[in-house]
């Protein structure tokens, strides 16, 4: 009997095996569970969220009567600030309501048929395993794909393990606003909600700061009662807008540079942008097309931050960059986005790129060869 032994009709390969380029790496997309799980704890930040945006105002009816009308006896600036305050109010809680009944952007998932094909279903399992041929071109068309979701990837999409999904444009996951996910039809929701309660701070702020320095300077005008709310009021106010301010100033500029949290944190995503890298003669280079951020040396870290501040990968002006976020496509849209806010312009998966993206990633791959080369 011959004890020859055949060679296996697979075998694995050896060393390490190559990253597809069309795989997503999902580290630095995802966040970190949610420790409130899927229970009525998670509404809990929401309630507290609410109760401090509403719970200024029996304080502030207080001083509006008696400051106003007993004091100053002007029913017209009693009614105008009434009017200001409560319409604030309305937006701020009209855009909340959005923000929480509106989907954040689904993705779709892959479409296959329904009935197999009879031809491949006939094929049998020796026949599979020697087949190279990909009928199925869905991972390689879309350039993306979720390994957790199963699906294609769309461009800005990330995934949310709070969510267990992915999700368009996602900017964050906030568990502020019913643990929920801010994202491309709803993202323009949510800066409308920070405007409205920025601008409900600065206005009580100025308010009662005014109301604070009048009780000091005629402490017989007015009673003993009303400086109290008019001193909570004031510090109420300035700490909000310290706090709900500086978070609303932040998405402002993301949506004048066409940004989203993710993207602005996160610098090493701008390697899956890069085009091909130039030819790499060195044996000791190790980089991969496109790049991982854990092949990259410390010099080619910190040129990759540097490039990040100054390339914007979807900033094409900042009238362009509003109307898309905002979703207006006329030219006075933006004065219907300022009562309800509303969704982002277009299906939220292709977006257009900054016009000079390109030679600045193709300079980009140069250099980061070019130091790899001379280490």
């Amino acid at each position: 009997m011959s004890t020859t032994r055949r060679s296996p009709l697979l075998s694995p390969p050896r060393g390490p095996v190559p990253r597809p380029t069309n795989w997503d790496d999902e580290d630095d997309d995802e966040l970190p569970g949610s420790p409130l799980g899927k229970s009525w704890l998670r509404y809990v930040p929401l309630t507290l969220a609410l109760t401090l945006m509403l719970a200024p105002h029996p304080s502030l009816l207080i001083v509006l009567v008696n400051y106003h009308l007993r004091v100053l006896h002007s029913p017209s600036r009693f009614l105008t600030h009434l009017l200001v305050t409560y319409t604030l109010t309305f937006c701020a809680v009209s855009s909340l309501i959005v923000i929480l009944a509106r989907d954040p952007g689904p993705v779709p998932s892959p479409k296959r048929s329904e009935a197999p094909d009879s031809e491949s279903s006939s094929m049998d399992f020796a026949q599979a395993l020697l087949d190279t041929e990909d009928d199925e071109p869905l991972i390689r068309t879309q350039g993306k794909w979720c390994r957790k979701c199963v699906a294609p990837k769309p461009e800005r999409s990330h995934h949310c393990s709070s969510c267990g999904r992915c999700v368009l444009k996602m900017d964050h996951h906030c568990y502020w606003l019913g643990d929920k996910c801010i994202g491309h039809r709803n993202y323009s929701a949510f800066v409308h909600f920070l405007t409205c309660v920025s601008l409900l701070s600065i206005y009580i702020a100025c308010l009662c700061v005014q109301a604070v320095y009048f009780a000091f300077t005629n402490p017989l005008a007015i009673d003993e009662n009303t400086p109290l709310h008019d001193i909570y009021l004031a510090f109420y106010g300035i700490i909000m807008t310290l706090v709900i301010g500086s978070f609303w100033t932040y998405h402002l500029y993301l949506t004048t540079t066409n940004q989203t949290t993710i993207e602005n944190i996160s610098p090493y995503l701008l390697l899956r942008h890069l085009p091909p890298l130039p030819p790499q003669t060195s044996t000791r280079q190790k980089l991969s097309d496109p790049p991982l951020e854990h092949e990259l040396t410390y010099p080619q870290r910190r040129l990759v931050r540097d490039a990040h501040y100054q390339l914007k990968i979807y900033d094409v002006g900042w009238k362009r960059n509003w109307a898309q976020v905002m979703g207006w496509s006329r030219p006075r849209g933006w004065m219907y986005r300022l009562w309800l806010g509303g969704g982002g312009k277009g299906d939220g998966r292709t977006f257009p790129h900054n016009p000079r993206a390109e030679p600045l990633l193709t300079r980009l791959a140069a250099e980061l060869v070019s130091i790899d080369k001379n280490q």
